[in-house]
């Protein structure tokens, strides 16, 4: 079983009308799960829906306390981009669980998302990597102690 938890982000935005801006509404991996025709053993459990620039030190905390007193050994963070790897390095040091942290740089719910692959490469990621915390960004695997996001180029690097 995975555990996979939500906290917001822009992989969660919606557009609400035409006067107003992109929105964090509520989670969109189970229907991007089920679209995709996803079976592996799962549960989605939405813990937040924040923009990762509005996380707190208390949120980060709840994230951290869900992971550790999950029962799985396996575990995907949904995240905004902003503070991925901040939360990241909050996770470190729960032991025998593999963590891996994704989101998008546009909201699952517009044609050009990168919400889909990022998540489904998560997936992969979560199930053959060792115990440890690692965010997984398009098409690559990072430390969170050591990557950074290059908004410029709208990736993730290694520092």
């Amino acid at each position: 079983m995975i555990d996979i938890f939500t906290t917001g982000g822009t992989i969660d935005k919606v557009y609400f009308d035409a006067l107003s801006e992109f929105q964090i509404g509520p989670t969109a991996i189970p229907d991007l799960l089920r679209e995709n025709n996803v079976h592996v053993p799962h549960r989605v459990t939405p813990l937040m829906r924040k923009d990762s620039l509005e996380l707190t030190d208390v949120d980060r905390e709840k994230i951290r306390a869900a992971v550790a007193a999950s029962e799985a050994t396996r575990i995907l963070v949904t995240h905004g981009t902003d503070t991925m790897v901040v939360t990241g390095r909050v996770l470190a040091g729960i032991e025998g669980k593999t963590i891996v942290m994704t989101g998008s740089m546009q909201p699952a719910s517009v044609r050009a998302s990168d919400a889909e692959f990022n998540v489904g490469f998560a997936l992969a990621a979560v199930q053959t990597l060792p115990p440890g915390v690692y965010v997984a960004m398009n098409g690559m695997i990072f430390d969170p102690e050591k990557a950074v996001k290059d908004r410029a180029a709208h990736r993730f690097v290694q520092e």
